[in-house]
């Protein structure tokens, strides 16, 4: 009999700041309306930078340019109401961001966007998605900055699409 393999699940985040305030969505989850940084999952013969901007897109209707990883992240969350308990791997990246694309519509559970100061942020820890939202906003005010040459996507990966007919 085959061994399961455990798998985690990969995810990407944007941290975007502009003048002294993170971008921030309000979603609906199991768990009732939340705080997250802009993420979703990655996709099939996707590149992790093109999830997070695609992400981001999404989920703002701001178009986002990854310019620097601010962290790899692995957490564990377990869903008290869904009785779900997943593994993240999370990348985490700023960039540059450009004005909300009038007339794009919020991916759901999105329900809005909101900017929030750094104290904003830390005061609503209870209604963060998971721990990993406020930690990612304080490792990129501490300034911590990779590059994205440290990412590498093989030719092999986007081959996927054609596979997928994407």
């Amino acid at each position: 009999m085959a061994e399961l393999r455990w798998k985690p699940s990969v995810t990407v985040a944007a941290i975007i700041e502009r003048g002294g305030r993170y971008l921030l969505v309000e979603e609906m989850t199991s768990e009732g309306l939340r705080l997250n940084n802009p993420a979703g999952h990655l996709d099939p013969g996707e590149s992790l930078m093109a999830a997070a901007a695609r992400e981001t897109l999404e989920e703002t209707a701001h178009p986002f340019t990854p310019e620097a990883l601010v962290g790899v992240y692995l957490a564990r969350l377990a869903h008290v109401r869904t009785g779900e308990d997943i593994t993240y791997l999370r990348f985490a990246f700023c960039g540059t961001v450009g004005e909300p694309i009038a007339g794009q519509t919020l991916d759901e559970p999105v329900v809005r966007t909101v900017w929030m100061t750094l104290d904003e942020v830390r005061a609503s820890q209870a209604r963060h998605r998971s721990p990993l939202v406020l930690q990612c906003i304080e490792e990129h005010h501490a300034g911590r900055r990779f590059p994205l040459a440290l990412l590498n996507t093989h030719d092999s990966v986007a081959d996927l699409q054609d596979l997928l007919g994407k």
